[in-house]
């Protein structure tokens, strides 16, 4: 079998029904909305897991699902694919409003795996997180930053959902265990339609409160205005910021950043010089040549995501009430090794790492 990939339409699949010789995978991706930069680079790094997984002789079709959509739009076609048995298995990113729709709607059907960094707390039968919570993903990156600049007055600015809330609370404690103070906080609407007013209303606060760092939880398109307007500011360069969301495209859409003073924390980024980044890089660019989308931390996960299903469904416990616990033990390395001869470059990394903005890239600075 060729690496061919076939994308199938999810209306497509509720005339010609199911179909045993194929594993269809659901990626549940943001394709429109706040999120959609992001989209493409998702798809493109599932569409090349699967096409490894078919040059190795396996059948693995996708079903792209915009993940941008309401919460209940999205939950409601996932549960239908899952109900009619057209698909085995889900996998993506999106916002976690979205995800914690999906997990209700999946919940004891199929397995889904969630791949981004996420709030943390129980989920059920079936749901795979492979991303970290926010004290795992966060915490690191504040402590190393607070004590080499000594830094003791931070901000925390989010959108107004799941995720960022999380972020908060736990970063919180964090920076006050280090003897430091929130200075300010504030969570806005998602999409926040204010625009640039509302984010230079905030740089503004910012000033008045002399901030010296801020958290940032937001996400996709308003992360990109508010670092485009921050950079306009005087307190560009005075003011470090740091990310749990700020990846290649959101970077690319706000104009980069020359500052020295904007940071993200991610599992991986684009420019990464370790071995299994580079081999990814390769195959990514052998496929979609060098103006594909940009391999970002996201995309990684949704490589990582479609061949850890694979792996799942090689050793037979491709299934709701098995995901979660077959899955820890084969991102542990425990198993059969086989589980993963489709994965040209082995199980996911474990940890994250801290990187730096140099324009148009993000340059890692030390591993997490």
């Amino acid at each position: 079998m060729d690496g061919s990939v076939v994308l199938r339409d999810s209306a497509e699949l509720l005339v010609s029904g199911p179909d045993a010789s194929v594993l269809r995978l659901v990626l549940l991706l943001p394709l429109s909305g706040p999120l959609g930069l992001t989209g493409p680079s998702g798809l493109s790094a599932a569409y090349l897991a699967a096409s490894e997984v078919n040059a190795a002789g396996l059948g693995v079709e996708l079903v792209p699902v915009d993940a941008g959509r309401a919460p209940g739009a999205v939950a409601a076609e996932a549960r239908l694919l899952a109900d009619a048995g057209l698909v085995d298995a889900f996998v993506g990113f999106h916002t976690s409003d979205v995800h914690r729709a999906l997990d209700v709607a999946l919940r004891e059907r199929v397995p889904y795996v969630f791949t981004p960094p996420h709030e943390g707390g129980p989920r059920g039968d079936g749901v795979v997180l492979l991303g970290d919570e926010p004290a795992r993903q966060l915490g690191p990156a504040v402590r190393w930053l607070s004590e080499r600049l000594r830094l003791r007055r931070w901000a925390l600015i989010g959108n107004d959902y799941i995720w960022p809330r999380s972020v908060h609370r736990a970063a919180s404690r964090v920076v006050r265990a280090l003897g430091a103070d929130v200075v300010y906080e504030r969570l806005v609407p998602f999409p926040w339609a204010d625009g640039e007013a509302g984010f230079e209303r905030l740089v503004e606060e910012l000033r008045q409160v002399r901030a010296e760092a801020v958290l940032l939880s937001l996400v996709g398109r308003d992360l990109a205005v508010f670092n485009r307007v921050f950079s306009a500011s005087r307190l560009a360069g005075r003011v470090v910021r740091l990310s749990g969301a700020l990846e290649e495209n959101v970077l690319l859409a706000g104009g980069g950043d020359d500052s020295g003073e904007l940071y993200s924390a991610m599992r991986s980024f684009a420019g990464q010089g370790d071995e299994r980044r580079i081999a990814l890089a390769e195959r990514h660019r052998a496929v979609f040549g060098p103006s594909g989308p940009v391999l970002d931390a996201y995309a990684e996960g949704c490589y990582d995501g479609v061949h850890l299903l694979v792996a799942l469904a090689a050793t037979g416990v491709l299934s709701a009430r098995r995901a979660k616990a077959a899955s820890e033990r084969l991102l542990a390395g425990a198993g059969d090794p086989r589980s993963w001869a489709c994965a040209p470059l082995g199980p996911p990394r474990t940890g994250g790492f801290l990187a730096r903005a140099d324009g148009l890239d993000l340059t890692v600075i030390t591993r997490l």
